[in-house]
Parts: C-alpha cells; sequence; structure tokens
C-alpha cells in the first residue's frame, strides 16, 4: 500500500447527488418555520400583556426567544459548516 498523504473527503462526488439542493430546501423550510413562530408568539406575547395575563406571556416571550435562536441557527448552519470543512481540510 503506497501513502498518499492525508485522508480527506471527496466533495465533488456530491455535485450530482443532489444534496446542496436538498440541504438548502430544508435550510429554508427552517428559516421559513423559525420566523413563522417569531411572529406568532410576538403576537400571542402582545395580546396576553395588553390582557394582564402573565403566565400565557412568559410563554409567549419564551416562543419569541426559541424563534429567534432557531432563526439564528438555520441562517448561521451554512456558514459554520463551510468553516468546519475548511477547518478539516487544513487538518
Amino acid at each position: 500500500m503506497i501513502w498518499t498523504g492525508p485522508v480527506s473527503p471527496d466533495f465533488a462526488a456530491l455535485e450530482g447527488t443532489g444534496l446542496y439542493t436538498v440541504v438548502g430546501a430544508l435550510l429554508t423550510v427552517a428559516l421559513i418555520a423559525a420566523v413563522g413562530v417569531l411572529v406568532t408568539s410576538g403576537i400571542l406575547w402582545a395580546i396576553a400583556v395588553h390582557s394582564a395575563n402573565w403566565h400565557q406571556a412568559a410563554r409567549a416571550r419564551f416562543g419569541v426567544l426559541l424563534g429567534l435562536g432557531g432563526a439564528a441557527l438555520a441562517g448561521g448552519v451554512m456558514a459554520l459548516a463551510n468553516w468546519l470543512v475548511a477547518a478539516g481540510n487544513s487538518l
């Protein structure tokens, strides 16, 4: 067996599989869902505070935080994946 250097993945093999299209579509759906949760929870938070229902306001505020976290995660996952691939190539 001949040593040919460090082992690295062959990312060119993924181009014909449509994997990037599937991942892009899933990230789009996740981002739309996160923004929907954010908007819905924001509306419910405003209604709950206006009606002096503090328990529901706290739950809606938690939903807003979850929506923000989900949107940030869905928006930043491609940057994170690209950084990990670059870090893996430099090893």
